[in-house]
């Protein structure tokens, strides 16, 4: 069985065109729903979390020091919010949980 790439490229470009031009086309009025403007509200958030949490987590060569990290950073954001500062806490945690495991 033969593999056309050209078929999937073809078959990504249409889903990825409809996603986007569906909601363009068919929805004409604003949103009044309480409910779904929340829910699209909060998509952009969700994506980026789903795609960033692993990333964290497997970027390191333990997945310990990973999960210590990100709750080292939560916990930082949470209590000063300084993006610099978040990220240099979750960098050396990395370093120091690493030379140990």
């Amino acid at each position: 069985m033969e593999h056309n790439i050209y078929i999937y490229i073809l078959v990504t470009f249409i889903v990825t065109y409809l996603i986007r031009t569906l909601p363009l086309t068919l929805i004409r009025k604003p949103i009044k729903s309480r409910f779904i403007r929340s829910f699209l509200f909060y998509v952009p958030y969700v994506t980026l979390a789903v795609m960033t949490f692993p990333a964290i987590v497997n970027a390191t060569d333990s997945m310990w020091s990973g999960i210590a990290a990100l709750l080292i950073g939560i916990l930082v954001a949470w209590f000063n919010g300084n993006l610099f500062i978040v990220a240099s806490s979750a960098c050396l945690t990395v370093f120091i949980l690493e030379l140990f495991l």
